[in-house]
């Protein structure tokens, strides 16, 4: 039986996601894609799958370039749409 996820536990993996999305690993699509997975994740198996394919991050940030503020401020306006499209379809 596999143990549920909780809110706490899809925003770790979002940020995760964000991590990698900011070094590189993900394009926007695969971003956004990859956090509708982490919300509609029921379990933390569900939530491992989002991420298994995904290195683990260096301890040192690497530096961020400003391609990249602007992508996660597409990717945020992105997850504010999911997240209201969400709580409308509930």
């Amino acid at each position: 039986m596999d143990t549920r996820a909780s809110d706490d536990d899809r925003q770790r993996v979002v940020e995760l996601l964000q991590r990698h999305t900011a070094v590189g690993r993900l394009s926007l699509d695969e971003f956004t894609d990859r956090v509708g997975n982490a919300y509609n994740a029921r379990t933390l198996r569900d939530l491992a799958v989002v991420t298994s394919d995904l290195p683990p991050l260096p301890e040192k940030p690497l530096p961020v370039r400003r391609d990249l503020i602007v992508l996660f401020a597409i990717a945020a306006v992105t997850l504010l749409l999911l997240a209201l499209y969400m709580a409308v379809t509930r």
